[in-house]
C-alpha cells in the first residue's frame, strides 16, 4: 500500500500502521480515511496530504 505524508508537517500515513492516536485502525487503505480526518501532528486536512514517491 502507498504511504502519503502531510506537506506542512512531514507525519507520514502508512495503511499498515493506521493512525491509532486519531481512532484510524491499521490496515485502513487511504481511501477509507474519513474526510474530516485531521494530520495528528499539524491539524491539517487530508487535502495536506500527498503520495510518498
Amino acid at each position: 500500500m502507498k504511504k502519503y505524508v502531510c506537506t506542512a508537517c512531514n507525519y507520514v500515513y502508512d495503511p499498515e500502521v493506521g493512525s491509532p492516536e486519531t481512532g484510524v485502525p491499521a490496515g485502513t487503505p487511504w481511501e477509507d480515511v474519513p474526510a474530516d480526518w485531521t494530520c495528528p501532528l499539524c491539524g491539517l486536512g487530508k487535502e495536506a496530504f500527498e503520495v510518498m514517491e
